[in-house]
């Protein structure tokens, strides 16, 4: 049999998702489960198909035809991202930007940090005087539901702004606080609570909400807490803790936010 273009088609496809499982995987902290995984298919195909060996075949056979339904269950909230990430067309968007000129891509970061620097001093701020906050920024899956749940605010990003949404004697303070494409978009919003029974029982609602809204969206949610002013931030599923100021400059900067 020819090994022609279809094959090559087909192996690079595979690649690819192996890698992005990979990546995903690793990012969780479930690359261990990975390998496993590869492991059994590995000696499944050394049993089953080389080998010939039919018993022991048999009985990996039966295993490896209900194994994609466990790996839903095992993996469902990576799969979701996953999906979510192939829905949001952000891994093609990448072919434009090779095209884009410096000047624009200069005009861009100048206008991403007018945007970084305001949430960075507004939490800084916050972590000392202990407010309780949660704030959410879009990136290139839609907010627009979630945004709904709260009050529009549609204002420039600005210091001040935020640190009196979070104002404990604010009506808005309560909710998560959205970021679409540049400004303020709306406040008091309801987020999805994950259900991850590794979270401490320490962390409370907000904790909970940031990680959530990441588990189903690509947002970057930060969260300041109100029992200790520690600065924490959830990304694709992970939360990260006593995050230090520069640390959260840093993470911002790399966002593709939505200019």
């Amino acid at each position: 049999m020819a090994f022609g273009i279809k094959d090559i088609l087909d192996i690079i496809l595979v690649t690819f998702l192996l890698f992005y499982l990979y990546k995903l995987m690793k990012e969780s902290g479930s690359i261990n489960i990975f390998y496993g995984v590869l492991a059994f298919i590995g000696v499944w195909i050394l049993a089953y198909v080389i080998l010939d060996m039919r018993l022991t075949g048999t009985i990996l056979d039966k295993f490896m035809s209900i194994g994609l339904i466990v790996l839903v269950i095992l993996f469902q909230d990576q799969l979701k991202r996953f999906l979510v990430d192939l829905g949001s067309g952000k891994k093609w968007k990448v072919l434009g930007s090779i095209f884009s000129k410096h000047g624009q891509e200069a005009d861009k970061e100048a206008k991403k940090r007018k945007i970084v620097m305001p949430i960075v001093y507004a939490c800084m701020n916050m972590s000392r005087s202990k407010t309780g906050a949660l704030i959410v920024i879009e990136q290139n899956v839609s907010l627009k539901d979630y945004e709904k749940t709260g009050d529009e605010i549609d204002a420039r990003v600005n210091q001040r702004i935020i640190e009196n949404i979070f104002f404990k004697n604010s009506p808005l303070h309560d909710g998560a606080l959205i970021l679409s494409h540049g400004r303020l978009a709306s406040a008091g919003c309801i987020l999805p609570v994950s259900h991850s029974t590794d979270l401490p029982r320490s962390l409370g609602l907000r904790h909970r909400s940031a990680l959530g809204i990441s588990e189903v969206t690509d947002a970057f949610a930060i969260v300041v807490s109100e029992e200790t002013g520690g600065i924490s931030y959830a990304h694709r599923g992970v939360l990260t803790s006593k995050v230090s100021n520069t640390e959260l400059e840093h993470q911002l900067s790399q966002l593709n936010f939505a200019l």
